[in-house]
């Protein structure tokens, strides 16, 4: 037994219910009502906490110093990924407690900035939660880092559904309960299972097999979902029925665990279950345009190490070397990743904070606004698993990862544009698209900074490039979309009603994702030599 608590696959296990109880901020759109209400907010006000919101949950530049720290090999009193998780359960806990506390008045109603406040260290706790489930993976499986991004990623994007599941079973619609419920679960979560996710030195051949039965887990959990929200949706399920679809849920959860045991069992098998170290066969490159030579193809691989270095720029490597955050700074692939997800992440992040607000100014019900809440969350699912998934297969057929961030930006584009006109139904349509291609950038993302600045630093350098998102939201969802509300909002409650209340940001936001499209275009270029000539390489004969 201690023997399979102590694999990568109880790890991987672990860290899957750790990410299916951390996307707290992505079900804001529930608990956001009676926030506005409860402190007397106006739209621009509550955009401006969303804010906060969003920098919390993506300025992930302390947990990716702390998880670097930790899991140094100077590092000997506090050592391992369980110390980032603590640091994110304290955070957790204090912040959405104080904000539950203010909520039902059991402290005084605190002032605009200190609720910021409380926002931020409640969201902030979700990039120590990321930080140390998704650069652990990579490190344990490092051959396979789009699948494992997408999988942690993925359950990331459904814990906003699973947690209103949480909502619709226990708290019976009671929106300030809710807040109390998330200021428990995670926190408890995460500390009952930390001392599982570790960082281990081994591979298997049959790696890729138990990912994509992780990667099957998460396709059923987020099948199931989408039909219970669109049951509840259409029939309106009565709470027994709500109590056995959650229990059913709970067992589906349960089965990445049941996927590591028989990863256990087949690993335990001597012949397959290898070390980097001892591995009679060739070993995979450590380092970035750093390989050993293939019988009867010598002259492939010094063509392929004398072009990196004579044709790629310093902007992609630097002798090889895993860069860290001062110098991928330096380079124009770090501004122009950073930039891109300034359009992607920053307009999708503001679509899904104004959609209960979107939605009530169409005429949705207050049911059919929780459904699309819900949804986007499993819209998200798709955009992280699909991107991470399929380009680990297409990256093996030749194509660039960058590619897809490219494809994913120009479909945004015309996802704001859906939700700009306005028809009936539109948003239905215009989440789906919003969602998944939103989704797609925090697969995309994270996967392309550890391919061209490498591994040992990802934590810091994609966490710093996340910041991007609350920068975006900030700009749109304040400066535009709050600004415009406010300007057409009529009457006491600071509420509009009518497709101009959000056709016009929308449109901006469709332009921006636009501009997005061709920066990705310029980065798709400047790396596609790079793909090609050695991380396709890499990936062919590892």
């Amino acid at each position: 037994m201690e023997c399979f608590l102590n694999t990568k696959w109880i790890a991987t296990a672990a860290s899957i219910w750790i990410q299916c109880t951390s996307g707290a901020s992505y079900t804001f759109g529930i608990y956001s009502p009676v926030l506005k209400s409860s402190q007397s907010y106006d739209q621009s006000t509550l955009d401006t906490i969303s804010v906060f919101k969003d920098i919390g949950a993506n300025a992930g530049i302390l947990s990716g110093l702390l998880y670097a720290t930790v899991t140094s090999r100077r590092t000997r009193l506090l050592t391992g990924p369980w110390v980032v998780h603590v640091a994110g359960a304290v955070q957790c806990f204090v912040g959405y407690f104080l904000i539950w506390a203010s909520v039902v008045g059991l402290i005084r109603q605190p002032p605009v900035p200190l609720m910021c406040l409380f926002m931020l260290v409640a969201a902030h706790a979700q990039t120590f939660f990321n930080t140390a489930n998704v650069v652990s993976g990579v490190e344990n499986f490092h051959r396979f880092g789009g699948t494992i991004v997408g999988i942690m990623k993925g359950f990331l994007g459904l814990s906003g559904a699973i947690l209103i599941q949480v909502y619709d079973t226990l708290c019976e619609g009671d929106p300030t309960a809710y807040i109390l419920i998330l200021a428990i679960t995670p926190t408890l979560t995460s500390l009952l299972l930390m001392p599982l996710v570790k960082i281990y030195g081994t591979t298997t051949v049959d790696d890729k097999k138990h990912l994509n039965g992780f990667s099957s887990s998460a396709l059923v959990v987020a099948a199931y979902l989408m039909v219970v929200i669109i049951l509840d949706n259409v029939f309106t399920l009565p709470s027994w029925t709500r109590i056995i679809t959650f229990m059913f849920l709970l067992l589906l959860l349960a089965s990445p665990f049941g996927i590591a045991a028989k990863a256990h069992k087949d690993s335990e098998r001597p012949s397959i279950e290898t070390s980097p170290l001892m591995d009679d066969s060739e070993p995979m490159p450590t380092k970035y345009g750093e390989y050993h030579q293939i019988p009867g193809e010598p002259d492939r691989f010094k063509e392929v190490a004398s072009s990196s270095n004579e044709n790629l720029s310093n902007d992609h490597l630097e002798d090889g070397i895993d860069m860290n955050l001062s110098r991928a700074m330096l380079t124009v692939n770090f501004w122009l990743l950073f930039v891109a997800m300034i359009c992607g992440m920053g307009s999708g992040l503001a679509t899904i904070n104004n959609i209960s607000q979107i939605g009530q100014s169409l005429g949705y019900s207050t049911i059919e606004r929780s459904s699309l809440v819900a949804l986007w969350s499993i819209w998200n699912f798709l955009g992280r698993f699909g991107a991470g998934f399929l380009s680990d297969i297409m990256l093996h057929k030749g194509w660039a990862r960058p590619l897809f961030m490219v494809i994913t930006l120009a479909t945004l584009t015309f996802g704001h544009l859906i939700v700009a006109s306005g028809f009936p139904g539109n948003l239905y349509i215009g989440s789906v698209m919003v969602g998944i291609c939103y989704g797609s950038q925090w697969s995309l993302m994270p996967t392309i900074t550890s391919e061209i600045f490498g591994v040992r630093h990802m934590g810091t350098i994609f966490n710093t490039i996340a910041i991007a998102s609350p920068i975006g939201s900030y700009i749109f969802s304040v400066r535009i979309i709050g600004y415009i509300y406010d300007k057409m909002a009529t009457g006491e409650d600071n509420s509009c009603y009518g497709t101009q209340c959000f056709m016009l940001s929308f449109f901006i936001m469709a332009a921006v994702a636009l501009l997005g499209f061709l920066i990705a275009f310029a980065l798709f270029l400047r790396t596609r030599r790079f793909y090609r000539q050695i991380v396709l390489l890499r990936s062919r004969d590892s």
